[in-house]
């Protein structure tokens, strides 16, 4: 999930916020503002009770922004690299590179992020019950208590036994640690999040249907989401065993065949695109990477403006560069192929001079030849 703006560091990792975001606090903030509070406590103002559900809305967040800095901080400590945070609308995120080094990382890892939920929600919870013992039951207290049970909620859903939520990585480390095949433990941990999303489909269905209201909607597109993610989850968890070993170097395109950012596109579509069939041609200055174009993007300018567009003016920009070196394991690269809309990466020397480049077809290749690899068990 990219971030649409950073919003900085949190324990130096980069906190980004997808716009999707403004979707869900949204309709938490009119929820409250318009429907709980006042039904709950009346007599206030709509003035106040606008601020108190922004409020809760905001606290929230920075609740659910504590859940994934505890992940990103446990996994640092046990030797993953974390790339960012990024909040959005089914929550929030922590791109971690690479996979924890046995079951007990894993569980570390997994088990921070709904125990600060846990601790966030009891701590609201306390202050709910002081206001309570102090008399003030009006809408102070249902602000405090609404967050407390939120978190609550936030980390018991969490801990269902089904990826990609925190209680798959649970079940996958348990799993893992039984049958010592961190494989199969992805594969059941996946399955689990499928037949999760299911369930939640068919609830939030017969929810909607009953008339109970729009809730259940919202539960069917969780479902729909976590089927989704499970689905994604075993096919790179089988992708990953059969990738396991192998390097950046030993499936990159050497010497690829390269562009000036100055060229048009109208001469690159005259000259480069069908002498070459190439369809993504880096940028270079000096032998550096600085761009890399695609035939995806040269498809979108329009035939009247293609003399006058440059290759710079369309191409993925030298920041959105995905760049590796010829070492790196190619499992630890196939996280980073989605931060360009391009999904290639390219493979750069020591110095920053380009080298090589890789592409989805070079990673399909990889994964046939070491399927085809590997022994076929006897009969």
């Amino acid at each position: 999930m990219r971030a649409s703006f950073r919003l900085g560091r949190v324990a130096g990792v980069p906190v980004g916020v997808n716009w999707s975001v403004l979707v869900i606090f949204a309709l938490i903030a009119w929820g409250l503002a318009a429907n709980q509070f006042p039904r709950s406590y009346p007599d206030h103002s709509p003035v106040a009770y606008t601020l108190a559900g922004l409020a809760a809305a905001v606290v929230f967040f920075v609740g659910l922004l504590a859940h994934e800095v505890s992940h990103a901080v446990v996994a640092k400590r046990n030797g993953l690299t974390v790339d960012g945070i990024t909040l959005w609308l089914f929550g929030g995120v922590a791109e971690l590179r690479g996979e924890p080094r046995d079951p007990g990382a894993e569980l570390r890892i997994a088990g921070v992020g709904p125990l600060v939920s846990l601790l966030i929600g009891a701590f609201f919870g306390a202050i709910a019950a002081l206001l309570a013992l102090a008399g003030q039951g009006g809408l102070l207290f249902g602000a405090v208590a609404w967050l407390a049970g939120i978190n609550v909620l936030l980390a018991i859903f969490n801990v269902l036994p089904a990826a990609p939520l925190d209680g798959g990585r649970l079940l996958r480390a348990a799993v893992w640690k039984a049958t010592g095949d961190r494989t199969r433990a992805s594969v059941v941990a996946a399955r689990a999040g499928w037949v999760l999303g299911v369930l939640l489909i068919g609830l939030g269905l017969w929810q909607f249907l009953s008339g109970v209201g729009f809730g259940g909607l919202w539960l069917a597109l969780i479902g729909w989401f976590l089927i989704g993610a499970a689905g994604m989850e075993e096919r790179q968890a089988r992708t990953g065993t059969a990738l396991r070993g192998i390097r950046v170097g030993d499936v990159m395109t050497p010497q690829p065949q390269t562009a000036s950012a100055e060229m048009t596109v109208a001469d690159f579509v005259d000259h480069y695109l069908f002498a070459y069939r190439h369809s993504a041609l880096p940028l270079t200055a000096d032998g550096r990477p600085i761009g890399l174009v695609t035939v995806d993007r040269v498809r979108g300018v329009p035939p009247e403006r293609r003399a006058s567009t440059t290759l710079a003016e369309v191409a993925c920009r030298a920041d959105e560069l995905v760049l590796t070196q010829p070492g790196e394991q190619l499992n630890d690269l196939l996280p980073r192929l989605t931060e360009c809309a391009d999904g290639r990466a390219l493979v750069v020397t020591d110095d920053g001079h380009l080298t090589g480049i890789v592409s989805p077809s070079d990673i399909s290749r990889a994964v046939q030849r070491s399927v085809l690899r590997t022994p076929t068990p006897s009969r």
